[in-house]
C-alpha cells in the first residue's frame, strides 16, 4: 500500500523548515511547492524563493546571459561559503522586513500615459552640484573581497564605466584612496562612528583629504540586530575562522557598533594615529550630528531615517540629506519597508535636502516608483554584491546594465523621458488609507 501523502499545510511547515538551512538548494523539491510556501509569507519566504531560483537549472554561466539581476543570486550562493552567503543574505530575526521591502514593491501601481515623443530618455540626475549619468546609487556594503577577491575595486571599475555614484563602507576591504582611484574621482564615505570621538574624527579627514564629497552617517544600526539567517549558516560552514579572523568568528551588526576584534583587513579602521582619546557616552543622538555638522564641510547624510518626524529634525540640525533606509531588513524587524517610508520622509524633508531610499530595490519598475514617489536616487546593495560574487566586475556592470536598461524601458512606457519628469503623477498606492489588501 502507497504511504500517504502528507496535506498541503504539513508539506509547507516542512518545507519552511528547511528554509533556514542551506540544503535547500540540494534537494529536489518541487519548484511549485516551494514558490506556493513562499506566498504564504512568513519566517523563510525570502529563503523559499531563492530555492525557487536555484531549482531552475538553468543556472546562468556568463554575466551576458542574465535576464534580471534575480539570475545573478543563486550563482552567488553557490559560488560563495555558507558563512559567507549567511552575511550576505541575512536580515534580523526572521528576515521578515527584507520579505516586507520586496512586498511593497506591489502596492504601488504605475499609471502610464501615452503617445508621448519617448524616442530619448534621459536617466541622469544632479546630485549636490554634480551630475551623474543614473540615479542608482552602488550602495556601501561591507568586506567585499569575501565575495571577490577584487573586492570594492571591481566594484569601482564598474561604477567607472556606467557612471553610478558608489559608497564605500566603513568596514570595506580596500581603502578609499584605491577605490577613489578605480572609480576615477572620489567615491562617497558611509561612516560607523568610533566609541572614540578622536577616531572618529581621524576617519572623516581621510574621507576628507581622499576628497570625498558626502559622507553618510548610518543611524539605524546603534541598537545591534539579531541576524538568525547569519548564525545559522555560520554552523553549516566546517572552515575554521581563526584561519582568516584572528578574534574568531566575526558578529557583524550584534552589537551596533564595530567589533574590534580583527580589523587587518578594515583598512578605514585599520590603524588610527596616536591622539588623546575622546571616549563617547552612551550611543550617539542627535548631539552627535551637531558634532559631524560642525566638523566637516562635506556634504553630510543621515543614512536609516524613516519617518517625517526625524527628517524634520535632520534637516533642521543641518543635514544635507538621508537615504530611507532599514539597512536592507537587517536593523529593525518593523515590518515596515522603506519605499513605504518614502513620502512621509519627503514630507518631512520638505525640499531642504535630498532623498536617497534603498531597501529591496531589484527591478527598474521599483525604481521608477522611489522616483515617483519623491525620491532623488535609489541604492542598491545586495544585487550587484550577487554580480560581484558570481562574475567579478563584469557580473556588476551587468547588473548596472539590467537596472538602466528596465528604468529606461518604464519610462518609456510611462511617457516621462527624464528623471525629473517622474512625478507623483505617475504612481498610484493600490492600498490607500490603510485599507484591506484582501
Amino acid at each position: 500500500m502507497a504511504p500517504p501523502r502528507p496535506d498541503p499545510e504539513s508539506r509547507r511547515r516542512f518545507i519552511q523548515l528547511l528554509a533556514a538551512t542551506p540544503i535547500l538548494s540540494q534537494l529536489d523539491i518541487p519548484r511549485e511547492w516551494l514558490r506556493a510556501a513562499a506566498k504564504v509569507g512568513g519566517a523563510g519566504a525570502h529563503l523559499l524563493e531563492q530555492g525557487a531560483n536555484l531549482q531552475q537549472g538553468g543556472v546562468i554561466a556568463a554575466a551576458s546571459d542574465a535576464l534580471s539581476v534575480m539570475d545573478f543570486e543563486p550563482v552567488a550562493r553557490r559560488a560563495l561559503p555558507p558563512a559567507h552567503w549567511g552575511y550576505l543574505a541575512t536580515g534580523t530575526d526572521d528576515d521578515a522586513t527584507i520579505q516586507a521591502n520586496r512586498d511593497a514593491m506591489q502596492r504601488y501601481a504605475m499609471r502610464v500615459r501615452r503617445l508621448v515623443d519617448v524616442s530619448k530618455v534621459d536617466l541622469s540626475v544632479k546630485l549636490f552640484g554634480r551630475t551623474y549619468a543614473s540615479p542608482i546609487i552602488i550602495n556601501p556594503v561591507g568586506s567585499q573581497k569575501a565575495f571577490h577577491a577584487e573586492g570594492e575595486i571591481a566594484v569601482a571599475r564598474a561604477a567607472r564605466a556606467k557612471g553610478n555614484v558608489q559608497v564605500l563602507s566603513t568596514v570595506a576591504t580596500s581603502s578609499i584612496e584605491d577605490v577613489g582611484e578605480a572609480r576615477g574621482e572620489p567615491v562617497w564615505f558611509q561612516l560607523y562612528h568610533r566609541q572614540d570621538w578622536a577616531e572618529t574624527l581621524q576617519m572623516i579627514r581621510r574621507a576628507e583629504r581622499a576628497g570625498c564629497p558626502a559622507i553618510a552617517f548610518t543611524v539605524d544600526l546603534l541598537g545591534g540586530s539579531n541576524r538568525e539567517t547569519l548564525e545559522r549558516l555560520k554552523r553549516e560552514d566546517s572552515r575554521t575562522c581563526s584561519n582568516c579572523h584572528l578574534g574568531g568568528s566575526p558578529v557583524p551588526g550584534r552589537s551596533g557598533r564595530i567589533e574590534d576584534r580583527d580589523n587587518r583587513r578594515r583598512p578605514m579602521i585599520a590603524a588610527f594615529d596616536p591622539a588623546t582619546p575622546i571616549p563617547e557616552v552612551g550611543t550617539p543622538t542627535w548631539e552627535f550630528v551637531k558634532r559631524l555638522r560642525s566638523a566637516t564641510k562635506m556634504r553630510l547624510l543621515l543614512k536609516g531615517i524613516v519617518t517625517r518626524e526625524d527628517a524634520d529634525l535632520a534637516m533642521r540640525h543641518g543635514v544635507d540629506g538621508v537615504f530611507v533606509s532599514n539597512h536592507g531588513g537587517r536593523a529593525e524587524n518593523s515590518l515596515r519597508s522603506t519605499i513605504e517610508c518614502v513620502p512621509e520622509v519627503v514630507a518631512g524633508v520638505r525640499g531642504r535636502g535630498t532623498v536617497i531610499v534603498d531597501g529591496g530595490f531589484r527591478r527598474g519598475t521599483d525604481v521608477f516608483k522611489a522616483l515617483a514617489l519623491g525620491a532623488d536616487a535609489v541604492g542598491v546593495a545586495r544585487p550587484y554584491i550577487w554580480g560581484l560574487a558570481a562574475f567579478g566586475q563584469p557580473g556588476v556592470e551587468a547588473v548596472l546594465d539590467i537596472l538602466h536598461r528596465e528604468l529606461t524601458t518604464a519610462m518609456k512606457q510611462a511617457g516621462t523621458t527624464s528623471i525629473a519628469a517622474i512625478t507623483k503623477a505617475y504612481v498610484i498606492d493600490r492600498y490607500p488609507r490603510g485599507m484591506d489588501r484582501e
